[in-house]
């Protein structure tokens, strides 16, 4: 089994409480496309957020 992951874009932005809500729909709605979003809290800034695309 080799499962590579690439990173298609990522992007900073503004923290948001509902953001999760946003990368959780993606993910279910999109996953048989073979993409999946992330969102992590920025280590230099807590009012932003990572939002990473990738391709699996």
């Amino acid at each position: 089994m080799n499962s590579k992951v690439e990173v298609l874009a990522t992007v900073r932005i503004q923290n948001s409480p509902d953001l999760y809500k946003i990368v959780d729909i993606l993910n279910r709605t999109l996953k048989e496309r073979d993409v999946m979003f992330g969102l992590a809290l920025d280590q230099e800034d807590p009012n932003k957020a990572i939002f990473t695309i990738y391709q699996t």
